[in-house]
């Protein structure tokens, strides 16, 4: 247990003076920028290319942190996964909130059988999706 926190909080503290290290670089940037800018344009002009700057490194940055989320996918999209997939994915992906749900549909199952016996067979009727017609 001691390890283990101290594992956090030395990853803690490394977070931290990377953020403060990105913090300096990013104000000594905008500083230097305003500088460069500053007697061509003058200081209204310096201050927007500094926050148009800004502007555009945020919008880098977020875009890098959703691709990265997304596991930077390049590929095509594989086939849509059906219903049971979908809901294993739910399962993995918020186990509380599928815990809840399981909680829910017990309490209902229990108060409606009837209800239970539809909903089972609407899920196990052999027909296929209803075609399209033709007008």
């Amino acid at each position: 247990m001691k390890a283990i926190l101290r594992k956090l909080l030395v990853g803690l503290i490394a977070a931290a003076t990377i953020a403060a290290a990105a913090s300096v670089l990013v104000v000594s940037a905008g500083f230097a920028l305003y500088a460069v800018v500053r007697d061509p344009l003058g200081p209204a002009g310096a201050a927007a290319v500094v926050a148009l700057a800004a502007a555009i490194l945020a919008a880098l940055v977020a875009f890098g942190f959703e691709r990265w989320a997304n596991g930077f996918k390049t590929a095509k999209p594989e086939a849509e996964p059906d219903l049971v997939q979908r809901l294993v994915a739910m399962a993995k992906d918020r186990p509380i909130v599928s815990v809840g749900a399981l909680i829910g549909a017990a309490t209902l199952a229990i108060r409606n059988p009837a209800l239970v016996a539809i909903v089972v067979k609407a899920f196990l009727d052999p027909k296929g999706p209803p075609s399209k017609r033709a007008k």
